[in-house]
């Protein structure tokens, strides 16, 4: 902020003096900074910023970023996110969730906010596993792998979010991946602009537990679909 009051937007304008408490190498780190990129570059005031979280690894992100905040039970930052924008229409309004937070412990509010279409932005942080409670297996663990509570391999198939977003009707989807930081901020960019709700889904390694779908699993498998050639008006395409 200068001498008049007026605020110079860069990823700075959002730092807290919270400590972080990740572990060294987390997903999170790559997520949290396209966020506050994300923000920068849309000009937005901390004031004018709400995030809610819920339970998990994830649910620290309202402590690092300077904005209005708020960090509840487990499942449910999505109908506090939704209170907060019924409440004051002018707000930016986040909602972060992991994949056991969102996908499962809050699936059904998921579902009903793509009914709802309510304006606010969901970023969920899929590691494909708990990973604050240690690596149990989550919805969108693959199948086979071996957990603290699958010690002979998942035998469920997998949840697909993104085919349960774009089937439900949400009106923005997208999945980026927390090691491309650059991407990931364009995406999450969109989705706050987008008037209605909107899911950034975003593979996010967990260093810890996750021993599987590491930074270089994904990245021998990520790609882009704008350079891919895909419309996204092609509903058929995306599933």
């Amino acid at each position: 902020m200068d001498a008049k009051g007026n605020v110079n937007f860069d990823v700075n304008t959002y730092n807290t003096k919270e400590m972080i408490q990740w572990c060294p190498g987390c997903g999170n780190f790559g997520i949290l900074t396209a966020i506050k990129m994300a923000l920068a570059e849309l000009k937005k005031q901390p004031h004018e910023v709400v995030i809610s979280s819920g339970v998990g690894c994830n649910s620290k992100i309202p402590h690092y970023v300077m904005t209005y905040g708020f960090e509840g039970l487990h499942g449910r930052p999505v109908p506090v996110a939704e209170g907060i924008k019924l409440a004051n229409h002018k707000l930016t309004v986040i909602a972060e969730g992991g994949d056991g937070d969102g996908y499962q412990e809050g699936i059904q509010h998921f579902i009903h906010v793509m009914r709802r279409n309510h304006d606010i932005t969901y970023i969920v942080h899929d590691n494909q596993l708990y990973g604050l409670t240690t690596g149990q297996a989550s919805a969108t663990t693959l199948l086979g792998t071996k957990t603290k509570t699958t010690l002979h391999g998942v035998i469920e198939t997998p949840l697909n979010p993104i085919l349960l977003a774009i089937d439900n009707g949400a009106t923005y989807v997208a999945r980026g991946f927390a090691g491309d930081i650059p991407h990931l901020k364009e995406l999450i960019k969109g989705a706050i602009a987008h008037k209605g709700f909107s899911l950034v889904e975003i593979f996010q390694p967990c260093v810890t537990f996750n021993k599987l779908n590491t930074y270089e699993w994904f990245r021998e498998r990520v790609y882009k679909l704008e350079e891919a050639g895909h419309d996204p008006r092609d509903k058929k395409a995306a599933r």
